[in-house]
């Protein structure tokens, strides 16, 4: 049987969590088992999530965003053989699987970031996320997802900051270029 735990309940978690500490690695610490225990709950497994994107390649479903674009909760659907370019985030973050099984790569950035534009990523490791599995990202770790495998797979994410209200980047390994990324919603 799977275990109650609701979307507002971890809304309250995160705040208690966040309302007293700063620290990213304490607060993904914190946040990394909640998440884990929310993706295997009914709520998110029993439900029926949008398709993703064809041109992005995933669905982005928002749950939950403060006003001030803090603490975002969202599923994130990928479409078979997709990968997203290497990317990070500008805030921490938790994602947890919930569906199937995608890979993160994750690479590391070899430049000193002093040339505007330019980045020099190297990949550096690869885990597979599954349910009950998760993963923590600080606000520069650069990684990006893939699914290889032939049906949609969902995973859960929990961010400090609405991506898309931070300063992040797509990183284009053959050119060596870094530029502004900003999903769809």
């Amino acid at each position: 049987m799977l275990e109650q735990y609701t979307v507002a309940e971890f809304v309250r978690d995160l705040q208690r969590i966040t309302g007293h500490e700063t620290d990213p690695e304490i607060i993904t610490a914190n946040v990394r088992p909640l998440a884990e225990r929310l993706a295997g709950s009914p709520e998110i497994r029993e439900r029926n999530w949008k398709e993703p994107d064809p041109e992005q390649g995933f669905g982005f479903e928002l749950l939950h965003e403060e006003i001030d674009h803090t603490l975002v909760v969202a599923i994130l659907t990928w479409l078979p053989g997709r990968v997203t370019p290497p990317h990070d985030h500008g805030t921490w973050g938790v994602i947890a699987g919930v569906e199937g099984e995608e890979i993160n790569t994750f690479w590391q950035r070899k430049d000193d970031g002093s040339q505007l534009g330019y980045a020099e990523v190297e990949k550096e490791l690869e885990i597979k996320l599954t349910p009950g599995k998760s993963l923590t990202l600080m606000p520069r770790s650069i990684h990006s997802i893939e699914n290889r495998s032939d049906r949609v797979n969902v995973s859960l994410h929990t961010y400090g900051m609405h991506t898309n209200h931070t300063e992040r980047s797509q990183f284009d390994i053959e050119r060596k270029t870094a530029s502004s990324w900003k999903i769809k919603e």
